[in-house]
């Protein structure tokens, strides 16, 4: 496990308004997406002077101009990560310098700031430390970091604003899907494209979830937990889901996801690390095209064995059954977990919560 170190100096402002009893009983069953912690950060950008007056503040509501280009041209990007803490007590984090050059790879897309990979990391570590009580037990879950950067200028006009802000927040939080979904079912979206190629699809943007909403609503009503969207020239071939990346295990022992080379899928750090150490375990991992019809066929014949979805909130979720205007397919008895999922997931969070060898180097110590 790698240490880290700071070098930015940020200011801090102490936020005492929960008291201790308050986040203990919050702390208990903070869900997903709801219980935040005390603080945030703030990092401000200006053209011309670059990024500054890094500070820790109250978590609080954002005071904004109405004529912010955030609000009328979209120029908004985030990231998704955790903080973990050990069994001895060590703050960790998992690789959290891919979240941050991914964060770049976004702004770059989007014509924002470029916000250096250091400064991205040192700011997490920072509201970790201050906010070190909101880690929930290991039993309960982590600390969700939701780093996100916004156009602030005060302008109309479709052209890159001059400021910017870098925030974020955290909130403590159990499983993105409540206990009792366990194996999650899949609407398969043929009517709405999530993105194309040449479009934002490899960058994490708003705008992308925005997109994908009125086909998981379309989802729910037909009872589905998530949804699947395919690529948006066919209509055929699998891409991802709403927020995550989706993967295949076959009776032979192979373990497939679509491939990144089209440039509509989300480089996902849960996908990537959950391929090494497929790849570690013996198994035969692929990246290629997956027809939606190709599925519902190896379904019937036995041979798709194990379908999950995987994602930083998530982390790996068992997908159970999909289902389209066309039917429904399900997976094995569609309530079961498989035996390589199962595997996966519980090898991915070992090294996450600091209880197993980290041969990667992905773990990071908050000092």
């Amino acid at each position: 496990m790698t240490a880290h170190k700071s070098h930015t100096h940020f200011t801090v402002t102490h936020n005492t308004k929960t008291s201790a009893a308050d986040r203990e009983r919050a702390l208990q069953n903070p869900g997903f997406g709801s219980t935040f912690t005390d603080h945030m950060v703030f990092v401000t950008y200006t053209a011309g002077k670059g990024w500054h007056s890094a500070r820790i503040v109250p978590y609080q509501p954002l005071v904004l101009e109405p004529s912010a280009l955030v609000f009328h041209y979209g120029q908004e990007i985030f990231e998704g990560l955790k903080a973990y803490r050990a069994e001895d007590g060590r703050l960790l984090l998992f690789r959290p310098e891919a979240n941050a050059y991914r964060f770049r790879k976004s702004a770059e897309r989007l014509a924002m700031a470029d916000l250096p990979e250091e400064l991205f990391i040192e700011a997490i570590s920072q509201l970790v430390r201050v906010d070190e009580a909101w880690i929930p037990p290991q039993e309960v879950g982590a600390l969700y970091l939701r780093p996100f950067m916004i156009a602030t200028e005060a302008a109309l006009g479709v052209r890159p604003s001059s400021t910017f802000e870098f925030i974020v927040i955290a909130c403590a939080v159990g499983d993105y899907f409540s206990a009792e979904s366990g194996v999650v079912s899949v609407w398969v979206e043929k009517n709405f494209a999530r993105t194309s190629r040449g479009g934002t699809g490899i960058a994490k943007c708003g705008g992308n979830y925005a997109a994908s909403l009125v086909a998981q609503m379309e989802g729910k009503a037909n009872g589905c937990h998530q949804v699947l969207f395919l690529d948006a020239y066919e209509r055929r071939w699998i891409e991802e889901m709403g927020g995550m990346n989706v993967m295949m295990v076959f009776d032979d022992g192979t373990l497939q996801t679509p491939p990144l080379t089209e440039g509509t899928i989300l480089h996902g750090i849960t996908r990537d690390s959950l391929l090494t150490l497929a790849r570690d375990k013996g198994l035969t991992v692929s990246e290629a095209p997956y027809a939606l019809d190709q599925l519902y066929h190896d379904v019937q014949s036995g041979r798709l064995k194990e379908v999950f979805a995987c994602g930083t909130a998530a982390v790996v979720t068992p997908i159970g059954s999909f289902k389209s205007s066309a039917g429904t397919c399900v997976i094995g008895d569609g309530q079961t977990i498989g035996p390589v999922t199962s595997l996966l997931r519980q090898s991915l969070c070992d090294i996450q919560f600091g209880r197993a060898p980290d041969p990667h180097g992905w773990v990071k110590v908050i000092q």
